[in-house]
Formats: structure tokens, C-alpha cells, sequence
């Protein structure tokens, strides 16, 4: 069961700052086994979790892919460890609802989303996993 507090800390929106955003994860490493905690932004979609990254190859998403199961650790405003489970979304037209969500959400456009082909940029090559709390 999850408390106020961490329900609170994920129920981020549109206007969320990158500091409320500001996660870390540990994934094992796809070829090593061993743990590898990153600093990341998570974002919420229809009451859903989401990571995402700028389009290119990431390390996370190719552990998430060899091992689902990561870390979740929320560090502003409250410190929690939070197992969770990965699933990668690949159809197209999900990809693309979600990605629009997202990039909508950019705080001060950081990403530098401007028009329907970068969008087309991020849902070909970004990587997308949506988040299931486990524990």
C-alpha cells in the first residue's frame, strides 16, 4: 500500500517542475548484473507512470528490456525506495499519444518541442516504458 506522502510525490502534472520530476532508478545491467542507478524524470499520463529520454540509444531502457524489475527512488520532498516493473510501449499510435502528453508537459520546453515532426522524432527513437508499482 502506498502512503499519501508517495502518492502525493508521483501525482505530478502538466506544470510539474523538473525538480518535482527529478527521480533516480536502479536497473541491473543488461550484460553485467550488476546495479546501475541513474538520475531520471518520470512523468504521469491519464494517472499512468512513464520514463522516457531524448531519442537515441540509453542504457536504462536496454537494462529495463533484460531485467523489468528497477528501483524507484523519489528524493524531493520525500525519500522513497519504491519497487516497480517496466513495460516497454512500442505500438505506434500509443507511443505517439503518450509522447504528445509528455512533450506537452516539458517544463519551459527543455526538449525543445516545437512542431509535429519532432514529435515524429521522439516516437520513432525515444525510448518509452511505462511504470507498475510492484511493492
Amino acid at each position: 500500500m502506498i502512503d499519501a506522502a508517495v502518492r502525493q510525490a508521483l501525482a505530478v502534472g502538466r506544470s510539474a517542475t523538473g525538480r518535482e520530476r527529478t527521480i533516480d532508478i536502479t536497473t541491473t545491467g543488461a550484460r553485467t548484473g550488476e546495479p546501475r542507478r541513474i538520475e531520471t524524470w518520470f512523468y504521469r499520463v491519464q494517472d499512468r507512470l512513464y520514463l522516457t529520454g531524448l531519442p537515441g540509444r540509453r542504457d536504462w531502457y536496454a537494462n529495463l528490456l533484460a531485467h523489468p524489475g528497477f528501483t524507484l527512488h523519489l528524493k524531493h520532498g520525500i525519500s522513497a525506495d519504491l519497487q516497480a516493473r517496466a513495460t516497454p510501449i512500442t505500438a505506434d499510435e500509443e507511443r505517439r499519444a503518450i509522447m504528445a502528453e509528455i512533450l506537452a508537459s516539458q517544463p519551459d520546453n527543455t526538449a525543445g518541442i516545437v512542431d509535429g515532426a519532432e514529435l515524429e522524432r521522439w516516437v520513432a527513437g525515444s525510448p518509452l516504458v511505462e511504470v507498475t508499482l510492484t511493492g
